[in-house]
């Protein structure tokens, strides 16, 4: 993973590690519920006045947190695809669900037994299950956290969305048609027995989702939070459930106060970060504007530079070379034969600068043109370059095995220059053998890929990188003539047109030239090859 990959993971809550403040901060919130928590225990049984407005006030607060928190979850899934992350989400999905299922069969709320009720105990065990299940998430979470499970996010969300809908809905139907089949848990308005033995049981879970959350100790910023969330999940079972005495006393209203803490803590914290992110993104937006305009200026002006030197350089040059051969034909009786080898050698390299001049104009020019599109044949295109090379190399045997390529919307003026390049590099770097191989043709895909394969020298792939550079040479001039230049081109006209070029090679054996364009018409399909041969 690159440092740039770490750093955009960073930017998020679950990846994000928790910093010395924030952990500072969690132990100060977890201390103060502990205080609140013990001091409350004493006063736990205390009865208190029944609060119609309460539980649908709690119920729907809690309702809507859980879920907010899900689909925010759900968001960063899409982004990280992590497992341990979909399963958190799930599981806040269902305590949303399972909230409103426990709100529809409180007695009195909707109804004197409830809506959604088989009998006395449906309320509690509704409240059982709510409350068991969302601490074995998070034990999943912790477990599938540290074996670092990756998934691809497409149709997986509603799949398992659906999932858990039908859990739920497999517990109501437990709760409701399966009620006479369930323990007592709720007599005359009290515990029994059996009732605190299931919730020791379900505090049993949520200890052990606090301890394996506390063993990963490299903690991120979701961690730190679930810590929080956990300590006060339990505090809420101990207060509403253990140490009170019936529903609507001390311990029951304070319990469900640390529920809607607990609910809140982890979108808190989702929504702060969503905002500095889309601050942050606000503002890395402008300075890439920024960046943008002063690049696009500054490639302006580069190209604009490259073109008036290349230009000024054209009429010395010119003269140099034109004088360099009138002393070489006219004054060759004068000259001795240093001499003569001396302006042949400034013919030699004025006509190598002239050559490079040349191909520095055709670079800075492929920046400043638009492209003029329109349907183009590289059959005939590369037919033309195949017969002009054979001309230019009557005494090589050479061998073009050409497939039948499709048309492309390209400008095919400058995309001439990308085969001839290629081509010519072929022809040019297979030279040492008996018999050059040339292969052209294309992988039938979207984008094609086309290819022009030889059978020539090859070059090291460790300096494949440097291969499209101006001025950048895998091989001396003295084996291989040629300025440097030509690859940046071809590279430039292939991204101009949006695709991309690369190439492999084997010292030795040869080097295949890939390329795409962007796709505007499919490659063919099963098209012949045919073969072509001239010495």
């Amino acid at each position: 993973m690159t440092q740039r990959q770490t750093e955009n993971i960073s930017l998020f809550l679950p990846t994000m590690p928790a910093s010395a403040s924030e952990r500072k901060l969690a132990i100060v919130l977890i201390a103060i519920s502990a205080i609140f928590f013990v001091a409350c225990l004493p006063f736990a049984k205390m009865p208190l006045a029944k609060i119609d407005a309460f539980i649908p006030i709690y119920a729907s607060a809690l309702c809507i947190n859980d879920a907010i928190t899900s689909l925010l979850l759900f968001g960063q899934f899409v982004i990280l695809r992590s497992k341990a992350l979909l399963i958190l989400a799930l599981g806040y999905a269902f305590t949303a669900l399972m909230t409103a299922a426990h709100a529809l069969s409180f007695p009195g709320l909707f109804s004197p037994s409830g809506l959604l009720s088989g009998g006395s105990q449906t309320t509690v065990w509704f409240y059982m299950f709510w409350h068991g299940g969302f601490p074995l998430f998070v034990i999943a979470y912790a477990l599938f956290k540290k074996r670092g499970s990756v998934l691809a996010a497409k149709g997986l969300i509603a799949l398992s969305l659906g999932g858990v809908f039908m859990v739920v809905c497999a517990l109501a139907y437990l709760g409701t048609a399966g009620h006479d089949y369930f323990p007592v848990l709720l007599l005359a308005g009290k515990y029994t027995p059996t009732f605190i033995g299931t919730v020791l049981g379900i505090w049993g879970v949520s200890f052990i989702a606090l301890m394996l959350l506390w063993r990963g100790r490299s903690y991120s910023v979701l961690d730190l939070w679930l810590l929080v969330v956990v300590c006060a999940w339990i505090f809420d079972v101990g207060l509403s459930t253990i140490f009170n005495l019936k529903r609507f006393d001390l311990g029951f209203y304070a319990g469900r106060l640390y529920g809607l803490l607990a609910a809140s803590f982890v979108l808190g914290m989702l929504l702060i970060e969503n905002t500095k992110l889309y601050a942050k993104l606000v503002s890395m937006h402008e300075q890439q504007r920024h960046k943008t305009a002063e690049l696009e200026i500054l490639n302006r002006d580069l190209e604009s530079f490259g073109y008036s030197v290349s230009h000024d350089l054209r009429s010395p040059l010119r003269v140099v070379g034109q004088f360099a051969q009138i002393l070489q034909e006219e004054y060759a009786d004068v000259l001795d034969e240093e001499g003569q080898r001396f302006v042949s050698l400034i013919r030699k390299s004025s006509n190598k600068m002239s050559c490079l001049v040349e191909d520095l104009l055709a670079f800075s020019k492929i920046g400043q043109q638009p492209l003029q599109t329109e349907v183009v044949n590289f059959d005939f295109l590369i037919g033309e370059i195949v017969q002009d090379l054979k001309l230019a190399n009557e005494g090589r045997t050479i061998q073009f095995d050409i497939v039948p390529l499709p048309v492309a919307l390209v400008d095919g003026k400058i995309l001439r220059q990308v085969w001839w390049n290629l081509i010519e590099n072929a022809v040019k770097y297979s030279r040492t053998r008996d018999v050059s191989i040339v292969a052209i043709g294309y992988k039938p895909s979207t984008p094609p890929v086309y290819f022009v394969k030889d059978n020539g020298v090859g070059f090291d792939m460790a300096y494949a990188h440097k291969l499209f550079g101006v001025f950048q040479r895998l091989h001396s001039s003295q084996e291989f003539e040629g300025t440097g230049v030509g690859l940046a081109i071809v590279e430039r006209i292939v991204i101009k047109h949006g695709g991309k070029i690369w190439a492999e090679s084997t010292i030795g054996a040869g080097t295949t030239f890939y390329f795409t364009l962007a796709p505007d018409l499919p490659a063919g399909m099963g098209t012949p090859v045919y073969s072509s041969a001239g010495n």
